[in-house]
């Protein structure tokens, strides 16, 4: 599990199966039902590295779909209302992608 020691395997689940459903991802309720929006910021840049699967040092539209993965392998992928949703609360510059100083203020907000 990539998020082994940081998250509680509790926290995961229950905000993994809270949006099981197509179209009920909330990122700020996930965040927060995780434990990911406690944590601290050298926390959340751990995060941010393990969730940009290609090292880009961005989160692209296509790790933003898989998201929930990073969290438990069974997981449901985003669907692509879920996805653009998420990437336009993420993406405040526009340039189509989340950078590591905005996915900080994401999982903040």
């Amino acid at each position: 599990m990539a998020f082994a020691g940081m998250l509680s395997d509790e926290d995961i689940k229950a905000a993994v199966q809270a949006c099981q459903a197509a179209d009920s991802f909330e990122y700020k309720t996930f965040f927060k039902a995780c434990g990911l929006a406690s944590k601290s910021a050298d926390e959340v840049k751990k995060a941010f590295l393990i969730i940009d699967q290609d090292n880009s040092g961005f989160i692209e539209e296509e790790e933003l779909k898989l998201f929930l993965q990073n969290f438990s392998a069974t997981a449901r992928a985003l669907t692509e209302k879920e996805t653009k949703a998420f990437l336009s609360a993420g993406d405040s510059d526009g340039d189509g992608k989340i950078g590591i100083e905005e996915f900080a203020a994401l999982v903040k907000a």
